[in-house]
């Protein structure tokens, strides 16, 4: 049967356009009900006897949700006490348009065959499919498809003379819709009262959001009876006016990590980079907004505008609604001349609320209480009141929380509790926090992923090699950091008959494993990149082909997307080609293996030429960069030599780079760069790139700073000036002076970002960093899934594959950019994170005394970096709560420097410090810093006596 929907609509221009809409309804759809004789036998998804946890309805039953039973109590419904649940289609595509993390879930659930889910496609079931009637609302008539479904179900089980005692049951919180529902004559509850009856499962009640509906008015969330805090949030029409108009912006709210009263709303632009930001402070102009919501705000008088304060603040009350802080005085105290735009939050236009990791906070009443407040792991994030029977079980141990609402009468939003990780400062649990807050993907592969691998034993056969070149007798062999498992790039040099060199690197053939639209690209597509923790690697795609099928292992076949070049001697290109090859690595090198096998002139092997001819390209390669403006900048890595049995680290130390790390990067670099310019020749409107922002002016201020503390002059009207500026600012009597320097500089940059090429100017092309006109990924398909586009680009462009539609849509390569940045920056954060948790744990319990620089002055503190461990940690030079005895800095910005007993402190200057971890606040260990030298009278601390050094192990 097909029933046709007619639309007309008038165009920009006047004309009137008429649509007709076919659509189809059939009878043949099964009700998933094992106990269904109406249905055929493979009908089987919900159990003949499902069983009744639930003293409101003892009959055995299966359970319809509503969409709003299912967008706000899913961690409940994720439950395995919940089963035998049928998801209309009315409800799964109203909650895939309004929230995809709910979505997302809920999906989740209905894979897991052991949960018996089963998604009933009522909106083309002849007697399920509902019209909606003139005038009526979408909700209502959403409401009204989801009664007519539920009464389907009852009546036909109820037809069959096994079933009749099968009962459906319909949850929903909506008040008016479940009244109706009873004047229908079906079993109705609310969700709560539902979960509440479950009597063997108590700890779901925790879990439930407090939240009840009101028809045509959206959540009404239950709060806290108190005083007015905040102003009230404007509602959405009128927001859309003020947008409208330009009276209000809209933009994304970014909390400070250092205050709770300060964030900025950055309005415009994918990326801070390219957008204008609006500084909000203080509570009431915050206006309940959570880091990371798109927020409608109004831009304040230039007589209320403020600035940033220097002072780090921590959020310290006890009492959720004790606002006796008077934060707008802590604020008033602090204020300068140079204020900035800024701005108060008056609406919400999309919460980004998602569950946060953290810990309960211990009541401040003793005794026995279900309401705590939880802190969550991430500064940003306000801490978040919540009910719990648990509390005492759950105080030493690292939970989720999600946020319910923010009521105007409440300090702090409401949540509710929904599983807790393990207890708190074990590593399993701590890396699982991680993982989390960094929203990394981490879950084991899907079976639909893992079927799209090869059955092994997997074989080379004679179609492939005659579809691609044969480079197996070539002496190509691999450079990496020890342990490296999942091997993207290989090389080689050798010179050719007339005189010139051949050099090629071999990239991993991922493209041919993963192919467009299979689950398996779908995943790695939503990864984004591999992430590397101190301890493990999270990888974007199965083990199978990151580290076996896919990785140029040695003395293996492998498949490879070859780029060759003909050199001359001094690095002139003349010649560039592309192809898919199949290559036999020779040697699979660590760095210091093959620096070894460059230096050891005893060796002249075809691999240890190979090197010596790459090595001394790359130096020719690096000059030429670095003549243009390339940028050679730096920033503290570490690595850490891990006890064989613990795994705990027993020792901690700056990673060393040799010249075959620079020899490698090199011919990346080039590969990259000349792919770029092949793909882009081929797809100018599709071609996924990567640039690099020209920094601002102002952003180099710090740097510029620096360099007066020592007399230099730091030019940064171009890259070039700042490249020469960097190399001149040489300091003999300190040689670690350039170094922090260009660390000083890698902080004034922006990101770099992947896009399509068809949605910015070419003038915007530009990497900064690299100094070249234009720049993509391409060597690491492995880890990275911009490397796999791009390889899909560069094989259609030499026809070695063939395109499909969304690999040619600009905007669906711009979408998939948007999820790279945003993955790539979190990878990142995340595997700093992981070096911060195990350096932690490797200064438990010890105290260290070290030799390290100051970094950065601050008003209250300063920032030192201490070389031989890579870190970099706050040395506070005076407290909230001074006595007579506290010493007094005098802190001079234009220096900057700090002053106190006749010392003075300034930029990059050498301390002696001691370090040791207080463990005092339990989610937020800190490193604490004690001034050995120089010796300032009633501040500096007497010097350890020497220790014996800690025995080495196994290093990762």
């Amino acid at each position: 049967m097909i029933t046709s929907k007619v639309f007309v609509k008038k165009t920009k221009r006047g004309a009137i356009v008429k649509t007709v809409r076919e659509h189809y309804l059939r009878d043949d759809i099964l009700c998933g009900s094992a106990l269904c004789v109406s249905c055929p036998e493979s009908s089987t998804c919900l159990e003949a006897e499902p069983i009744s946890y639930s003293e409101l309805c003892k009959n055995p039953h299966y359970i319809i949700p509503d969409s709003n039973v299912v967008i706000h109590q899913i961690d409940v419904l994720g439950e395995p006490a919940f089963k035998n649940v049928i998801i209309l289609q009315t409800v799964l595509e109203e909650i895939r348009h309004r929230h995809s993390p709910a979505y997302n879930r809920l999906k989740e659930v209905i894979s897991n065959a052991d949960r018996h889910f089963y998604t009933f496609t009522n909106e083309h079931h002849r007697d399920t499919y509902t019209e909606r009637k003139p005038g009526e609302s979408a909700n209502d008539r959403n409401d009204r498809a989801i009664r007519n479904a539920t009464k389907w179900y009852q009546e036909h089980l109820a037809s069959s003379d096994s079933s009749k005692n099968i009962k459906v049951l319909l949850l929903t919180n909506d008040k008016e819709n479940a009244k109706k529902c009873e004047g229908e004559g079906f079993l109705v509850y609310s969700f709560s009262e539902y979960v509440k009856s479950m009597k063997q499962f108590p700890s779901l009640v925790d879990k439930l959001a407090q939240i009840n509906l009101k028809k045509n008015d959206g959540p009404e969330f239950v709060s806290s009876k108190g005083p007015v805090l905040y102003p009230e949030h404007w509602k959405l029409s009128k927001i859309q006016e003020g947008l409208k108009s330009g009276s209000l912006c809209q933009g994304k709210f970014q909390a400070s990590r250092e205050n709770y009263l300060e964030g900025n709303v950055f309005i415009g632009g994918e990326d801070e980079s390219d957008a204008k930001s609006v500084f909000i402070q203080g509570l009431k102009h915050l206006n309940r907004a959570v880091h990371g919501d798109i927020v409608a705000i109004r831009i304040l008088p230039e007589e209320e505008w403020s600035c940033p304060s220097s002072l780090v603040l921590e959020d310290k009350t006890k009492n959720p609604d004790d606002d006796k802080d008077t934060h707008d005085e802590i604020l008033k105290k602090k204020r300068a001349a140079n204020k900035i735009m800024s701005g108060a939050v008056v609406g919400i236009i999309k919460r980004n609320w998602r569950p946060y990791c953290g810990i309960l906070q211990p009541p401040s009443i003793k005794g026995q209480t279900t309401h705590y407040l939880f802190v969550p792991s991430e500064r940003r994030i306000p801490k978040i009141r919540i009910e719990t029977r648990q509390g005492v079980k759950l105080l030493s141990q690292r939970i989720i929380v999600s946020i319910d609402s923010w009521p105007r009468e409440s300090r702090y939003p409401q949540g509710h509790y929904v599983q807790s990780l393990g207890e708190t400062g074990e590593k399993e649990t701590e890396n699982q926090v991680l993982l989390l807050e960094h929203d990394i993907p981490h879950l084991p592969f899907s079976k639909a992923v893992l079927d799209c691998l090869p059955e092994l034993p997997w074989i080379i056969t004679e179609k492939d090699v005659a579809a691609r070149k044969d480079l197996r007798h070539i002496s190509i062999c691999s450079v990496d950091p020890p342990g490296c498992t999942d091997i993207d790039d290989a090389l080689h040099c050798r010179k050719l008959e007339n005189g010139h060199l051949e050099v090629g690197v071999h990239i991993a053939d991922v493209s041919h494993f993963i192919r467009p639209g299979t689950a398996i690209d779908a995943e790695a597509a939503m990864r984004g990149t591999t992430v590397y923790l101190v301890d493990k690697r999270i990888d974007m795609v199965p083990e199978l082909l990151s580290s076996n099928l896919c990785s140029l292992r040695g003395n293996e076949e492998r498949f490879a997307f070859t780029v060759i070049w003909e050199m001359t001697s001094e690095a002139k290109i003349l010649r560039t080609s592309f192809f898919k090859s199949i290559i036999k690595s020779k040697a699979a090198l660590t760095y210091a293996e093959a620096q070894m096998r460059i230096d050891d002139k005893s060796l002249n092997d075809d691999v240890t030429v190979s090197l010596r001819l790459l090595n001394s390209l790359a130096k020719i390669l690096k000059k030429q960069r670095i003549d243009n403006g390339a940028l050679s900048l730096a920033s503290t890595e570490v690595r850490f030599a891990m006890d064989t049995e613990t795994h705990d680290p027993i020792d901690v130390e700056k990673k060393e780079l040799k010249e075959t790390n620079s020899m490698v990067e090199e011919f990346m670099l080039l590969a990259n760069i000349s792919v770029a310019k092949r793909i882009l020749e081929e797809f100018p409107d599709c071609a996924l790139l990567r640039r690099h922002p020209a920094p601002g002016v102002s952003n180099f201020e710090p740097l510029i700073k620096a360099g007066q503390s020592k007399d230099f002059k730091i030019e940064v009207n171009s890259g070039k000036a700042l490249a020469e500026s960097l190399d001149a600012a040489v300091v003999p009597e300190n040689p670690y002076f350039n170094v922090m320097l260009r660390m000083v500089a890698t902080r004034c940059m922006a990101q770099a970002l992947y896009f399509s090429s068809g949605v910015l100017p070419q003038t915007e092309y530009f990497h900064y960093g690299l100094a070249v006109p234009i720049y993509t990924h391409f060597t690491s398909p492995i880890r990275r899934y911009s490397d796999v586009i791009v390889h899909r680009l560069l094989a259609v462009a030499i026809g070695a594959d063939i395109t499909y539609p969304d690999l040619v849509d600009k905007k669906k390569t711009q979408e998939i950019c948007n999820n790279l940045n945003y993955r790539h920056k979190q990878a990142q954060y995340c595997g700093r994170a992981s070096v911060n948790l195990y350096t932690h744990i490797f200064f438990k319990d010890k105290v260290v005394e070290e030799e390290g620089f100051i970094l950065f002055i601050r008003e209250n503190a300063l920032q030192v970096l201490l070389p031989r461990f890579g870190l970099e940690c706050t040395l506070y030079l005076s407290s909230v709560n001074k006595d007579e005895d506290t010493v007094t800095f005098e802190y001079d910005e234009e220096g900057p420097s700090q002053t106190a007993g006749g010392i003075t402190l300034r930029q990059f200057d050498p301390v002696t410090v001691q370090l040791h971890i207080d463990k005092t606040n339990i989610q937020h260990q800190k490193t604490i810093l004690k001034l050995v030298k120089p010796h300032i009278p009633r501040f500096s601390v007497p010097p350890l006596a020497d220790e014996p050094p800690v025995k080495k192990q196994k290093t990762v």
